[in-house]
């Protein structure tokens, strides 16, 4: 590639911010909930949404680039890719897209090169108080960060649950498991397993676990993972380690080996970042938690010092069909 093309191609990459803020746009207004069906117009679109139909017509163009839409004589028709964008679809992606292109993530993505001049801006220093903070008086938006949160993860349950990790008897302790949505696909799919949810007070206040088809076969336990987690089989650590830095990861890794019997296992459900220069998801998730958090997306060779140190041995990496792997601890 001579000099001028690839002055052409880094423009190109500079402006795929566009691509996103196109996607959040349509999030937004809803404009996928008017496309079932059948095709509409920018102008139908544009009456329905209460949106420019200009204005709209040129947002639809950019995202039929992507393959989120298709236009065709003047038309517009949700593609199988973007059908998830409706609010109404089995696994709804609008949350997690408003959640990922929420200020925050832009504000402290904006700021990245700080954060590599060894200057790194805490969440206080962009937005002057904490996330509970920036979330206070704005109920909204603080239930659709968290809304987003659970419909990323929902994607994953199913998959993750059946891929052969999971004993077929005992006691599973989802650690930092939120509302329980994994949790109570595990116990669905595994029905010998017995399940406990742990999380702060007011998150297992609002578990969904109380399900008929599990009764009987789970607890809510109210607790700080970073002090101590309850006694089990199998500790699940799901999109937990990557939100901690290592002293921190390796605390609720030790915790997790001291309540784990000889034949016990940790799995820690993350997006383990493959070596080399293979796109992956996880690489922009990484730089999600390098801007905005204080965590990160881990390597195997990152991982696996964390489970020895807490006495604990890497023993498999289970690849998935999503994004998420499982590395799979046994005491050392």
């Amino acid at each position: 590639m001579d000099r001028l093309q690839s002055a052409l191609a880094l423009y190109a990459e500079a402006m795929g911010y566009t691509y996103a803020a196109a996607l959040r746009a349509a999030a937004t207004i809803g404009v996928a909930d008017h496309l079932r069906g059948r095709p509409r117009t920018a102008a139908e679109l544009a009456t329905a949404t209460g949106t420019d139909p200009d204005a709209l017509r040129r947002v639809l163009r950019l995202l039929a680039a992507r393959d989120i839409v298709r236009e065709s004589d003047g038309r517009f028709a949700l593609t199988d890719k973007g059908a998830a964008l409706r609010s109404d679809a089995p696994v709804s992606a609008r949350a997690g897209i408003l959640m990922f292109t929420d200020t925050m993530f832009w504000t402290m993505s904006h700021r990245i090169a700080r954060t590599v001049r060894f200057d790194r801006p805490t969440f206080a220093d962009v937005f002057g108080g904490t996330l509970d903070d920036y979330f206070e008086g704005a109920a909204d938006v603080e239930a659709l960060y968290y809304e987003g949160m659970e419909t990323v993860s929902a994607a994953e349950h199913l998959i993750l649950a059946r891929r052969g990790v999971f004993p077929t008897t005992g006691t599973v302790v989802d650690v930092g498991g939120g509302r329980g949505g994994f949790l109570l696909t595990v116990l669905r799919e595994h029905p010998g397993l017995r399940g406990v949810l742990l999380d702060r007070v007011e998150v297992v206040g609002r578990h969904r676990l109380d399900e008929p088809d599990v009764a009987g076969r789970w607890k809510a336990v109210p607790g700080n993972f970073l002090c101590e987690v309850p006694p089990a089989d199998v500790h699940v650590l799901k999109r937990i380690l990557h939100n901690w830095d290592d002293e921190r990861s390796l605390r609720i890794l030790a915790n997790c080996r001291r309540a784990m019997p000889s034949h016990g296992r940790v799995l820690v459900i993350d997006a383990i970042v493959p070596e080399g220069n293979t796109p992956h998801q996880s690489k922009q998730m990484d730089f999600m938690m390098l801007a905005a958090r204080t965590g990160q997306e881990r390597t195997v060779a990152e991982l696996a010092p964390l489970f020895g140190a807490a006495g604990l041995r890497l023993d498999q990496v289970v690849g998935t069909a999503s994004v998420m792997s499982i590395a799979v601890g046994v005491p050392a």
